[in-house]
C-alpha cells in the first residue's frame, strides 16, 4: 500500500463503549491534511481512545476512520499510514541511534539507508550521536530519536501520544517548540494527545477539546481561549472569572447585564444565550485582561469600562506579574493578573479597590446550561 499524496484524517460517527461504560460518543472529527492538531483534555476524557482508533490500536464501537479517500476502519495497524509515538520511546537499547532510525526501513528490506536516516538525523538535530546508544542520550534527545524512527517511514499521518509527558518543564518546553518546527519542515500531520493545555496551545493549528467522552469545542487556540462556548473549555484553557447576571436587555451591537447592584456591558456576538430580558447569564472575564486600580483612585477610570468594587484579600508575586485575589459583592475570589510595571504599592491585602476592563473582552455563557452539564456530570 502507498500512501499516496496523503489527505484529511476524518472520523464520521465514530465510537466507543466497553460494556455499559462509553469511552467516546459518537463524534465527528476532521483533521486537516498537514495541519498539527491536538487532542485536549483530562484524564479519562477520550482523547487517547480516540487516537488510539485512527492508529488501529483500538476498534471503534461505531463509525468510521477515513485517511484520506480510504476507509481504513477495519485495516490492522501495520496496513494503515500512521505511525505512533508514544509517552515511553521504545527505543531499541542493543542498537545505537542511527541503526534504532533505521530499523524501520531495514524491516521493510532497503538495502541503501545511509541517506535517508542521515537526512532523518540532521533533521531532529541529533547527527552527531548516530553511533551512541540510546542510554547515552537525555530524554528529549531519546524523544527526537523515537519522532526519528517514525518520520522516517513517511507515513501520512503521525500520531503522538503524550510524547512529552516524561521530561521536566524547562525540556518540554523546549521540545514544544522543536515538535512544531518538524512539523512545519515535514508537512506531515500531526495528531497529538495531551492533558497540557500550554503544549496544545502551544503547537497546534486546531484544538479539539475533549470533556466525558464528546468534543465540548473545536478551534483554533486563539479562538478556544477568547470565546469559549462553556465553563469548561474557559477554565480548562486558563482562568476565568464568572459573574451571574441577568440581561436587562439589548443596547446596538451590546447586552446590558444587572449584577448587583451595578451594570456590565458585553458584545452581543460573543453572548452564547439570547439576550432575552430577565434571562440569567455567565459573564466571564480572563483574569489579564482586568486592570485594578485603588478606590482612591476611583474618578481616574476611563468611562465606558466595565467595573466591579472590591476588596483584595491575597496577592502573590510571580515575577512577571502580580495574581491577586479580590473578594467582591458579584464574585469571591475574583482573579487578577496586574503585570509588574509601576506597581501601586497601595495594592496590598485589604485594600478597596474597582476592578475594570474593555466590554469587548466580555464572554457571556449560558447559565442554565452550565448548570444542566454540572447535573448531567454529577451523575
Amino acid at each position: 500500500m502507498t500512501n499516496g499524496t496523503g489527505g484529511d484524517v476524518r472520523l464520521t460517527g465514530i465510537g466507543k463503549t466497553y460494556g455499559s461504560f462509553t469511552a467516546v460518543h459518537p463524534l465527528d472529527l476532521t483533521v486537516p491534511q498537514g495541519s498539527f492538531f491536538a487532542l485536549l483534555g483530562a484524564s479519562g476524557c477520550g482523547k487517547t481512545t480516540t487516537l488510539r482508533m485512527i492508529a488501529g490500536l483500538e476498534e471503534p464501537t461505531r463509525g468510521t476512520v477515513h485517511l484520506g479517500d480510504q476507509d481504513v476502519t477495519r485495516l490492522p495497524p501495520y496496513k494503515r499510514p500512521v505511525n505512533t509515538v508514544f509517552q515511553s520511546y521504545a527505543l531499541f537499547p542493543h542498537l545505537d541511534i542511527f541503526e534504532n532510525v533505521a530499523f524501520g526501513l531495514r524491516r521493510r528490506g532497503i538495502k541503501s539507508v545511509r541517506k535517508q536516516v542521515e537526512e532523518m538525523l540532521d533533521l531532529v538535530q541529533l547527527g552527531e550521536q548516530a553511533r551512541k546508544r540510546p542510554h547515552q542520550l537525555s530524554g528529549g534527545q531519546q524523544q527526537r530519536v523515537a519522532l526519528a524512527r517514525a518520520l522516517i517511514n513517511h507515513p501520512q499521518v503521525l500520531l503522538l501520544d503524550e510524547p512529552l509527558g516524561a521530561l521536566d518543564l524547562k525540556l518540554r518546553r523546549q521540545m514544544q517548540w522543536e515538535l512544531k518546527r518538524i512539523q512545519t519542515e515535514v508537512g506531515i500531520t500531526f495528531v497529538h494527545v495531551t492533558h497540557d493545555q500550554e503544549e496544545a496551545m502551544t503547537m497546534a493549528d486546531q484544538v479539539a477539546v475533549m470533556n466525558a467522552g464528546r468534543v465540548e469545542q473545536l478551534g483554533t487556540p486563539a479562538d478556544l481561549y477568547e470565546n469559549p462556548r462553556t465553563t469548561f473549555v474557559a477554565n480548562f484553557l486558563g482562568t476565568s472569572n464568572f459573574i451571574e447576571a441577568g440581561i436587562e436587555g439589548a443596547s446596538g451591537p451590546d447586552v446590558v447585564l444587572r449584577a448587583g447592584d451595578g451594570r456590565l456591558v458585553l458584545p452581543r456576538e460573543r453572548c452564547r444565550t439570547p439576550a432575552t430580558p430577565g434571562a440569567k447569564v455567565l459573564a466571564g472575564i480572563r483574569p489579564e485582561k482586568i486592570s485594578l486600580t485603588h478606590a482612591d483612585d476611583a474618578d481616574s477610570v476611563p468611562e465606558g469600562r466595565n467595573r466591579i468594587t472590591g476588596t483584595i484579600a491575597d496577592a502573590a508575586f510571580t515575577g512577571v506579574s502580580t495574581q491577586y485575589v479580590v473578594d467582591s459583592p458579584v464574585c469571591q475570589e475574583f482573579a487578577v493578573y496586574v503585570q509588574n510595571v509601576d506597581r501601586d504599592p497601595r495594592l496590598v491585602p485589604g485594600a478597596r479597590v474597582v476592578l475594570h476592563w474593555n466590554p469587548a473582552h466580555t464572554f457571556g455563557l449560558d447559565a442554565a446550561q452550565d448548570a444542566a452539564a454540572g447535573v448531567e456530570e454529577a451523575a
